[in-house]
């Protein structure tokens, strides 16, 4: 059976980053506008918590579980590409893995 808290972490992690793209569809839009978190970085940074999720999690999530983690991870992956004028799975520059070397900046 599905773990509905797994369930709201994805959703959750899946939100911010569509509103750090600034899909308007996001509940989290306004927020981190608001915030001035509103920006490409905010979204890869989410996204990389969702992959490492996947990583972790790999062989131990039910079918539903599996399925909203790589539908947010798909979606995100792909929309992140189209703003950096990759194709999905090609690095793109300061991606996720990208800029390792400076750290995080918060």
């Amino acid at each position: 059976m599905s773990d509905p808290r797994f369930i709201g972490l994805v959703a959750s992690l899946r939100s911010s980053a569509q509103a750090a793209l600034g899909e308007t569809d996001s509940p989290m839009l306004h927020r981190l506008a608001r915030d001035g978190a509103l920006q490409r970085r905010t979204a890869e940074r989410a996204l990389a918590l969702l992959d490492m999720l996947a990583e972790k999690t790999h062989g131990h999530l039910d079918e539903t579980e599996r399925a909203a983690l790589h539908d947010a991870r798909s979606s995100l992956h792909a929309r992140i590409a189209e703003l950096a004028g990759t194709a999905p799975g090609e690095a793109s520059p300061g991606g996720p893995g990208g800029d390792a070397e400076r750290g995080p900046t918060n």
